[in-house]
């Protein structure tokens, strides 16, 4: 067949412009179809006007309480920052603005995919930069691999990025569609829908609770455990439909409640899928495992600064300081814990549950 005869049965001649699938209506629904939010350098308008309207671009992370890490952290140049959760690589961005000359940056995120985009991102920057694929647990092995014999910064802003809970590929949302997974790392053996296949209604209701104070958790455990009977779970909306279920709601019923309120409130699924995500990614076993290696990490005078958006985790970094500062380990930490202001939840609603702690090694002086 000729070129002139692929072309007119729907083939394309080399060099001729494809055309982007279409979708149905005006503007692209899902994650897939907004493809200028997922190519902002072709197309810095869109980022500028969907920020204006408090939103974050699919496949972004805008990063939180910036200015205030940075005034408490005080990076400068010359010093070695490890960013435990560098994520789209926000806060490692403005590290890398004040630790050169003669600074480093490394870097650490147990998600494959947005580490290799991130690695692209700061790959221009002046500072070196040493990014592992690596749990934040992990961060003693990290320090010896680097030769080093301590960090002047540790940061970590815990919790899940906007890229992953936008992608419905990872299941970490009740507002999309698609698998139950949860993980933020790949590697690891047991899904979201793994554990409500096989935990027992006890130890459901249990994580419910603990790990997002769900006040119906005895309810949504015995209900997930008649459903997986008829149907094991594997999709999101599986997971949203049964909360409902168990909170004696339907759709219909919640916009309406949703109207009626004059403040709004959260959805009845969202506690339910945090716990479970933190419970497939073991993230408060790893974040104390942070905090009991940390102090040992840090060189005298050195610094560390954890943002949480969950109590628990919350709860865990201020114990963590306090006993510190206690027992002689750090020198100084934050008194009161740092949230966003109004003009930064306006614009990033996101931002609103975050927490933000820093505690300060001893110095030589000292």
């Amino acid at each position: 067949m000729s070129e002139r005869d692929r072309a007119g049965a729907g083939g394309q001649t080399p060099g001729q412009h494809r055309r982007r699938p279409r979708y149905r209506g005006t503007h692209p629904k899902s994650y897939t179809q907004k493809y200028k939010e997922h190519n902002l350098a072709a197309y810095p308008e869109i980022a500028a006007h969907l920020r204006a309207k408090g939103n974050t671009p699919a496949g972004t992370h805008v990063p939180v309480l910036v200015e205030e890490v940075m005034a408490c952290l005080r990076p400068r140049p010359g010093d070695i920052v490890v960013d435990c959760t560098v994520g789209y690589g926000g806060h490692a961005l403005e590290f890398t603005k004040r630790i050169g000359p003669g600074g480093r940056l490394i870097g650490l995120d147990v998600d494959a995919i947005e580490l290799e985009r991130t690695r692209s991102r700061l790959g221009q920057d002046s500072v070196p930069v040493n990014l592992y694929r690596s749990n934040f647990a992990g961060i003693a092995k990290v320090l010896s691999q680097e030769k080093l014999d301590g960090f002047d910064v540790i940061f970590a802003d815990l919790g899940v990025s906007s890229m992953q809970i936008d992608n419905p590929e990872r299941g970490m949302s009740y507002k999309h569609e698609g698998p139950l997974d949860m993980r933020m790392d790949d590697r690891l053996p047991q899904t979201g829908a793994d554990l409500l296949n096989s935990l027992s209604e006890e130890e459901l209701a249990k994580a419910f609770w603990e790990l997002a104070d769900e006040p119906d958790h005895q309810k949504i455990a015995h209900q997930i455990v008649l459903q997986r009977t008829a149907e094991p779970f594997s999709r999101t909306s599986q997971l949203v439909h049964v909360i409902f279920d168990a909170k004696g709601l339907n759709p219909k019923t919640w916009r309406q409640q949703q109207r009626d309120s004059k403040s709004g409130s959260l959805h009845p699924a969202a506690r339910t899928f945090q716990a479970l995500r933190i419970l497939v990614n073991d993230e408060l076993g790893s974040l104390r495992e942070l905090l009991r290696v940390a102090p040992y990490c840090l060189r005298p005078g050195g610094r560390i600064g954890i943002i949480s958006f969950h109590s628990g985790e919350d709860r865990l970094v201020k114990q963590s300081f306090r006993d510190g500062v206690r027992s002689g380990t750090y020198q100084s930490a934050a008194k009161e814990v740092i949230a966003p202001g109004i003009e930064e939840t306006r614009s990033n609603p996101r931002s609103a549950s975050a927490k933000f702690r820093w505690a300060a090694a001893q110095s030589l002086q000292s």
